[in-house]
Order: structure tokens, then C-alpha cells, then sequence
């Protein structure tokens, strides 16, 4: 499964998720990591991000680049939000962090940063056929996101975060009736643009992303902070977050960090924070909310799934694919043939990958093999797998190393016939996951060799879906594919020893 690292860099905090996807398939954790920094403060006040700010995001920035740098991810993404958007050296700040964390650095637009939150929610938690409303609270800034039947169908960003709006109107603790009096007024002139773009038509789901909306849900359902994940997906009334809002604004900074699900440093903004979800379920008309985890980093690595970011990675370069075509044909491959099997075989790799489970790096090799593995009918037609490998293992393929150009002619050799065995000495003598690899991959080039078999190339599209305990493989053919089928049916119980399920050949 493709794994990939997002970094926010936030008003508030900055957060690392590293975590596998698939299309149709929740968002896997790998790695996550936080650190509050309050870039936000320093900008919110003086115009500019604070050195001590600065150095310590830096410095968490190169933790979490240690992490990921870790995890074989096939790209990363790090973006900056509102404080950087706001500060006058953000160039600097920019440079910084681009060499902190190992990649460049962005700042997005508040309607991305909307794009990527709504991504993230419905990875997270889908809503396929609803009406949702999905309210972020950041550091800096609050997004009001209107999806529909899955589809962002619009969205607003103001400048109404919680460390935005502390440093604002809130100098006293408590507040005073005062000053929470002309943050109320400037939130709802704020969110009244929302209100008027969005509507108050029906929603099924009003969805609260961000911290501050964890920390309300979770002071709401009296869940600890440390036990904060067991709230994703729960419910808060309006009712409820009108109280639990006018409970913080009457306490003081020690009492509001008293309260369950509040933790000291939230605790320092949740007024801000509990006072625009407020506000947003009273002007929206909004009976409740639902805290949803996800947020920004699950929408960039679902954004970066969705355009196949590290695909690259495991399908043969230019020039690659070049020498392999040219060796084929040194050696009278059916070039049509051949170029055939190398392109199922590379739709195999990507529409199995959470079947195989092998590393991009593979996948170039299998479409390799998929040119060469018929390079053997140059000495004879008997045996001929047995000639491909020998004659890839002694040709030269400028490009690859000597590692992958014998893994190339041992797929080759085990194209057809029998399979890898104690008696087999060049194959034993692999590195013991290399030949775990090759075992992986060698139903895959048997299949792709399988869905050629007329080598007629009827075959114009596959795909691959998880049905249960099966693997099932549609086809769209330009004509009757009965041969193809029945070769590839005869590979069922080659796949089930594999991957221990069931393939299951079916044409549209």
C-alpha cells in the first residue's frame, strides 16, 4: 500500500502524519506527531514569526523529518497555513523549514486549505450521499466547508482562529463581558459572509474538525485528554457547547485546565475556539456537531494517492524502457506481444499493491520482465524460459544495477513451468528477501503473460477489486478474451498458495 508523509505547519501547532492509503480504503496510520509551537502568537501581535518560534519549529520540523525519512514514504508534503500566509519573513522562515524538514515548504490559500480538509474528512469518514457542513477551527483561521454528496460544493475562510482571536480581544483572565462582547460581534460580522454563501438549507452533518473541536467534544462527553481519540465521530449538542462555552468564559486559565478533555495549552485558547463554535451552530442553525480526527495532513495524503505521487517510482524510466525494448528486439521478441505483457503487468503491480505488498521499486523490474520474458525463444522454443534468464543474466542492461538485472532474468526464468525449488542453486543463492519478492512477483508476470495469450492484445483494460476472499479481475476486451480467461483461470491455485486468496477472472 503507497505510504506518504504530510507536514502542517499551523498557527498553532505543527503536525506530522505518515500513513498507507488506497482507493476506497480508510486512511492507515503509520506515524503521527504534534508539537504546539504558536507560530500564530508572535505574528498575530508584532506582524512577523518570533525567533524563538522560528527556531523551535525548525527544530521539530527536523524530528519529524527523521521520522518520516524512516518509513520508505513515496512523497511527502508540507504546507504552511495562516501565521506564515500573515508574516512579514515568511521568505525566511520558508528557507528554513524547506531545509529543516527535507522538502519544500508551501503556504496554501485558505480555499486549499479547505480543499484538504474536506479531502481529509471524507477519507476519514465518508459521506458519499449527504448534505455536510464540515467547521474548522485552526490557530489562525476557520473554515466553513459545504460538501455535497462527497463533493466540495463550497467554502469560506476567515480569519477567526483561536490564537488569531486571543491575541485580538481576550487580555484578561477571565475575560471580561467586555472584551468576549467584541470578539462575539467581530466572529459573527466574520462568519456572516459564510452564512450567506453556504445557507442555512438542511444539512445531514455538521462535522467539527481541529483540536479545539476535540477538546469541546471530548470536555462535553467527559472524556480525558489523554484518551482524546476515543472521540472521533462523537456527537455535542448546540445546547451543550452554549454551556460548556459560557463554563470557560467565567473561569480562569487554572480552572479551564481542571476541566476533562482540556489540556494546559488548549486551556489557554479554548475560549476563542468554544465561542466561534457557538456562534457558528447558532447563526447556521446547526442542532449539533460531530468531532471529526481528520484535518489537513489526511487530506494531503489522500491528495497525494489521488495524483499518484511516487508512482515514478515503479515503472520503468524513458531510457529504461528503451534498452529493455531494444534488447527484445535484438533478440526477436513479437514486439507488439511483448509490449503487451509489460504494460498488464505494470497495471498488475499498481492494482495489486495492497495484495503484493512489495516496494515500488519492484514494479519496474516486472515490467522489465514483461519485454524480455520470451527472449529465450532465440536459442530454442523448448525451454525457452530457461534461455531468457540465461541470456539476461549476460546481457548488458545499461540503467539497472547488477541486483536488478538479475532479479529481471530470474522472473524470466519462472514466467512458465515450474516454480522456484531447493534444487534450483541460482535462486537459492538470492538474498533471502529477494527471492520472498520474486515469489510475490512471479504470479503477476505469469498472469500478465496469461491475459496475452492469443497475443492478439484484446485485452484494452483491466482492473482489480477485493471481493471478500477474492481477487477479482475485470476485463475490457476488443474482442472475445475466451483464451485469455482460461489461461489465466489455470493460474488460481498458483495465487491462492501466493496471497491466499481466490482469483476471479470476469469481462465486462
Amino acid at each position: 500500500m503507497p505510504r506518504y508523509a504530510a507536514v502542517d505547519i499551523g498557527s498553532n501547532s505543527l503536525r506530522l502524519l505518515v500513513a498507507e492509503a488506497s482507493p476506497g480504503v480508510p486512511l492507515q496510520t503509520v506515524a503521527v506527531d504534534r508539537q504546539v509551537t504558536r507560530l500564530g502568537e508572535s505574528v498575530f501581535r508584532t506582524g512577523r514569526i518570533g525567533g524563538e518560534a522560528m527556531q523551535l519549529a525548525c527544530d521539530v520540523l527536523e524530528r519529524m523529518a527523521r521520522t518520516y525519512l524512516k518509513l520508505d514514504v513515496l512523497g511527502v508534503r508540507a504546507v504552511a497555513t495562516s501565521a506564515v500566509r500573515d508574516a512579514g519573513n515568511q521568505a525566511e522562515f520558508l528557507a528554513r523549514a524547506s531545509q529543516a524538514i527535507g522538502a519544500p515548504v508551501e503556504i496554501i490559500s485558505g480555499a486549499e486549505e479547505a480543499r484538504l480538509i474536506h479531502l481529509g474528512v471524507q477519507a476519514r469518514w465518508p459521506h458519499p450521499d449527504k448534505r455536510i457542513v464540515v467547521l474548522d477551527v485552526g490557530g489562525g483561521s476557520a473554515e466553513v466547508i459545504l460538501s455535497e454528496n462527497g463533493r466540495l460544493a463550497g467554502s469560506v475562510s476567515k480569519p477567526l482562529g483561536a490564537v488569531r482571536l486571543k491575541e485580538l480581544f481576550l487580555k484578561s483572565d477571565p475575560p471580561t463581558p467586555q472584551e468576549l462582547r467584541r470578539m462575539d460581534e467581530y466572529i459573527e460580522e466574520k462568519l456572516s459572509a459564510a452564512v450567506g454563501r453556504i445557507g442555512r438549507d438542511k444539512v445531514d452533518r455538521t462535522i467539527a474538525t481541529s483540536a479545539t473541536a476535540s477538546a469541546v467534544v471530548c470536555a462535553i462527553n467527559g472524556i480525558p485528554r489523554e484518551e482524546r481519540d476515543t472521540a472521533d465521530r462523537l456527537r455535542a449538542g448546540a445546547a451543550q457547547v452554549r454551556r460548556l462555552y459560557e463554563r470557560l468564559a467565567a473561569t480562569g486559565l487554572a480552572g479551564r485546565r481542571k476541566i476533562a478533555g482540556i489540556g494546559p495549552r488548549r486551556a489557554e485558547i479554548i475560549v476563542p475556539g468554544a465561542a466561534l463554535l457557538h456562534r457558528a451552530l447558532q447563526d447556521f442553525g446547526f442542532p449539533s456537531l460531530y468531532y471529526s480526527a481528520a484535518g489537513v495532513r489526511d487530506g494531503i495524503v489522500a491528495d497525494l494517492l489521488a495524483r499518484g505521487v511516487g508512482k515514478e517510482l515503479s515503472m520503468l524510466s524513458r531510457e529504461q524502457r528503451r534498452v529493455v525494448e531494444e534488447l527484445a528486439a535484438h533478440y526477436g521478441v513479437a514486439r507488439a506481444h511483448a509490449r503487451k505483457v509489460a504494460e498488464i503487468a505494470r497495471v498488475l503491480f499498481h492494482e495489486m499493491i495492497d495484495t503484493h505488498r512489495l516496494a515500488p521499486e519492484f514494479g519496474k523490474l516486472l515490467e522489465a520482465a514483461g519485454y524480455l520474458h520470451d527472449a529465450g525463444h532465440y536459442v530454442s522454443d523448448t525451454g525457452h524460459h530457461r534461455h531468457s534468464f540465461y541470456l539476461i543474466a549476460h546481457s548488458d542492461l545499461p540503467g539497472f544495477t547488477e541486483r536488478e538485472r538479475s532479479l529481471i532474468a530470474h522472473l524470466c526464468r519462472y514466467h512458465r513451468k515450474s516454480l522456484p525449488g531447493a534444487a534450483h542453486s541460482g535462486f537459492q543463492s538470492l538474498p533471502a528477501g529477494d527471492r520472498q519478492s520474486l515469489l510475490r512477483l512471479i504470479p503477476l508476470l505469469r498472469l500478465a503473460d496469461a491475459l496475452d495469450r492469443s497475443h492478439r492484445q484484446v485485452v484494452e483494460r483491466l482492473e482489480c477489486r477485493s471481493a471478500g476472499g477474492d481477487l477479482v479481475v475485470r476485463l475490457k476486451a476488443r474482442s472475445d478474451p475466451g483464451l485469455e480467461i482460461w489461461a489465466a483461470e489455470r493460474l488460481g491455485g498458483l495465487f491462492h498458495k501466493t496471497y491466499s486468496r481466490r482469483l476471479v477472472l470476469a469481462k465486462e
